[in-house]
């Protein structure tokens, strides 16, 4: 499976307290979360499907900070944008709106956080949408499959 830069869009139907690995506690409002990662290993974007089975119940094994918003169970996956070929996860991830949880996602990058957040999926959805068309246009590193 072909891969590249992904955003996971999260719905979270309540105010939670979740503990996100080395980040600690974190306070998380209801609303949407989008969420951007790459996926350029081996099984490329299959590692979507790998998030989808952690918020569905179906495997339990935690990674990625991203693991423990996905595993609470007032989340759930709404949709995903990809950008195939691109390595353009932290120029998407700093053109969202960021959801306060510095470090987010950004352990091996200069970034604040590849979390963002909105009350409105509709808002976040087409900011998200913008973000990934803009990078992906600037990408040098792109291929279309």
């Amino acid at each position: 499976m072909a891969g590249g830069t992904y955003t996971l869009l999260i719905a979270l139907g309540e105010r939670a307290e979740i503990e996100v690995g080395a980040l600690g506690s974190q306070r998380f409002e209801p609303g949407w979360y989008a969420y951007t990662g790459s996926a350029f290993g081996p099984g490329g974007f299959s590692r979507v499907e790998r998030h989808r089975d952690l918020a569905s119940g179906e495997r339990v094994v935690r990674h990625w900070h991203v693991d423990a918003l996905l595993c609470h169970g007032a989340s759930r996956i709404g949709g995903v944008l990809r950008s195939p070929g691109a390595d353009v996860e932290c120029a998407v991830a700093t053109a969202l709106p960021d959801a306060g949880i510095g470090g987010f996602g950004a352990s091996d990058c200069s970034c604040r956080s590849h979390l963002a957040y909105d009350r409105s999926a509709r808002a976040l959805l087409s900011t998200v949408s913008l973000a990934h068309a803009r990078a992906f246009s600037r990408s040098e590193n792109r291929t279309l499959d």
